[in-house]
């Protein structure tokens, strides 16, 4: 197995190291490699789950080292995969908080198996990537399959609160990417469920492990009683540890700019001076809490935005407490609430609305690049 990850090393938050990343990108690499530990993944995922930087700005980044769509697909349909998950949750809202297109089969509690939580469930490969985890606040997102299939596929569990612990240590927490994708493992967002057994595991990642409860063949895995080790659950007490608020000092002459845990970008509006806030609300981290280290990350991104000031409050107290002029904000599913000037992201293509399957939604968006592209 691969060393484990230093948090400062591969995720750093100063404005220059984090545009050099796009540099290392490696379109073919990541194609071929992409499920392995070490595979050729581009580590961009907290940057734009974050809204630092877009996956547009990706896109047209490879698209002026003069990629064509051929060398840079499946890498392109990957980061495609982030935007379809953000077009079901504008379209359906809190339904993605329930299970999506049908309820979740054999479920047998709502709780998160103590074993997969201490990482002590046995499969070694699982075990040291949870421990790394709660180190680096980053998963492979193949592990994060793994440990989705064997929490809910074969420790049965409801995906619900599982997901909700793994996006509370995520640096690159993205609540519709990260529950949709629960629910696609766990068959409530799919027509059936994911399930890996220990020679897949060990293929990707580089184990040897034999004898363990997974290593069976995949008839016998669909059928397995839940294994021992995972009959024991805990409940999760998630609270966000949100810093103190201090008085902000505002501009009357100035119009401010609203960000967000999910709008950190640093370009954004960079053309004059604004009142810049982050707005921290306490309502929406009790509805998606997350832990100490996302929240240091946030914070640290944050540092790149000139002039930014922190208010750890909700919308409406921000506006009855201060003398704001104009105010702007960046659509989100999470800032419906808002008043103001609302600007579209950064999309990757126009595709917009619910498509049942990604394929679908990737279709349509391929058709839009080769027109663009080749004109056909």
């Amino acid at each position: 197995m691969s060393a484990p990850l230093h948090t400062s090393s591969v995720f750093p938050t100063q404005q220059e190291t984090i545009w050099a990343k796009l540099e290392t990108i490696a379109p073919k690499r990541y194609a071929a490699t992409r499920n392995f530990l070490d595979g050729a993944v581009t580590m961009l995922s907290p940057y734009i789950s974050r809204g630092f930087m877009s996956t547009k700005q990706i896109f047209h980044y490879l698209l002026d080292q003069g990629w064509e769509l051929d060398g840079m697909e499946k890498f392109v349909q990957e980061l495609a995969w982030r935007d379809y998950w953000q077009q079901i949750w504008v379209a359906k809202g809190d339904a993605i908080n329930e299970d999506l297109k049908h309820p979740q089969k054999d479920v047998a509690h709502w709780q998160m198996p103590k074993a997969v939580a201490e990482g002590s469930t046995g499969i070694i490969a699982i075990d040291q990537a949870v421990k790394d985890f709660y180190k680096t606040g980053y998963i492979h997102n193949h592990m994060r399959m793994y440990i989705a299939a064997l929490t809910c596929n074969t420790g049965g569990s409801h995906w619900r609160l599982p997901a909700q612990w793994m996006y509370y240590h995520l640096l690159d927490g993205d609540w519709a990417s990260n529950a949709l994708s629960w629910q696609w493992v766990a068959g409530s967002n799919s027509n059936k469920k994911y399930i890996a057994n220990q020679e897949n595991i060990n293929k990707y990642c580089y184990t040897q492990q034999q004898g363990s409860f997974l290593d069976i063949s995949y008839e016998a895995l669909a059928q397995l009683e839940t294994p021992a080790v995972l009959k024991e659950t805990i409940d999760l007490p998630l609270t966000t540890p949100l810093p103190v608020s201090s008085d902000l000092v505002i501009n009357p002459l100035l119009d401010s700019c609203i960000y967000t845990s999910y709008n950190l970008d640093p370009l954004w509006r960079n053309d004059k001076a604004y009142n810049r806030i982050l707005l921290l609300e306490p309502s929406h981290f009790e509805k998606y809490p997350i832990g100490q280290k996302p929240l240091d990350f946030i914070m640290a991104l944050s540092q790149n935005i000139p002039d930014i000031q922190v208010y750890v409050g909700e919308f409406d107290t921000l506006k009855g407490a201060y003398d704001l002029n104009q105010l702007y904000y960046k659509e989100h599913p999470t800032n419906q609430h808002f008043q103001g000037i609302q600007e579209e992201r950064d999309w990757m293509f126009s595709v917009r609305g619910y498509f049942p399957s990604f394929f679908s939604y990737w279709k349509k968006c391929k058709k839009e690049f080769k027109k663009q592209k080749y004109g056909a």
